[in-house]
């Protein structure tokens, strides 16, 4: 079958690939349209397998909320170009909204859209972090996203019980700018407590502290690393003279989830 430049054209129209991989897909295939896209998928995706060693740390994040409901769902890529695109954030969009409705395993029915997306963009591209955050009786959730360049770079969920929907929103947004990695001291893994424990001793001693005073200096510096890292006793940042459990007053925090790209 002769194949003319208007068939290369219009394969590659369709698939987003080179005239000499358009060409050559339909020539393998004797000039048969759908069985050349199809071949072309195919190569294209063991080429994307050759490039899932390249970095991916670029992408973009989204937080949707749907009822009771929050989820978070991050799509990676090599580069912002690519993140910031319409058709990149579109995807996000709508797997957080999927996810949100439906539960994480949502997810698996945009399989086919990404190995597309892996043809035609050329990039290492993959699902990051998908988290689903659901509120209780009493409870309600809300959510916070930084945008920058057009799409979501860090995504918040909080889920507050015994509060309304303004305290949680408000936590919500501490969140996105403290980055706490716990919830409270007990969330932390006692492997870690032991070696900054030993670490900020090691400092206070090659600091000449006196012996008789280490122990108050270890814990004063151990309590100031807990401040930076759990959620409860961080400062609140529009009023730093209140902690997070003073502003939550008789309210608790559930659960609460960050994705912050390149994180």
């Amino acid at each position: 079958m002769a194949i003319t430049a208007k068939d290369v054209q219009a394969l590659r129209q369709a698939t987003g690939v080179g005239i000499l991989d358009a060409k050559r897909a339909l020539e393998e295939n004797n000039g048969d349209f759908d069985a050349a896209s199809q071949w072309l998928r195919v190569q294209g995706l063991a080429s994307a397998a050759k490039r899932t060693d390249r970095e991916n740390s670029e992408g973009a994040v989204t937080v949707v909320k749907d009822g009771n409901a929050a989820a978070i769902v991050e799509l990676k890529s090599e580069t912002d170009f690519v993140a910031k695109s319409d058709a990149f954030v579109t995807v996000v969009d709508d797997m957080a909204a999927r996810v949100a409705a439906e539960g994480e395993g949502a997810i698996a029915s945009f399989k086919d859209q990404l190995e597309t997306m892996l043809t035609t963009l050329k990039e290492n591209i993959e699902v990051g972090r998908v988290v689903r955050l659901e509120a209780g009786a009493d409870e309600v959730v809300e959510t916070y996203l930084h945008q920058q360049s057009g799409r979501g770079v860090n995504a918040v969920a909080v889920v507050v019980k015994g509060g309304n929907a303004e305290l949680a929103h408000d936590i919500a947004v501490h969140i996105a700018f403290t980055k706490p990695g716990y919830l409270n001291r007990e969330a932390v893994p006692q492997a870690e407590v032991d070696a900054e424990r030993a670490t900020v001793e090691e400092i206070s001693r090659n600091e000449g502290k006196p012996e008789a005073a280490l122990p108050k200096i270890i814990e004063g510096r151990l309590n100031g690393w807990f401040k930076e890292r759990v959620l409860l006793e961080q400062s609140y940042v529009k009023d730093e003279k209140q902690t997070i459990t003073q502003l939550l007053g008789n309210a608790t925090i559930t659960a609460f989830a960050q994705v912050v790209i390149g994180g």
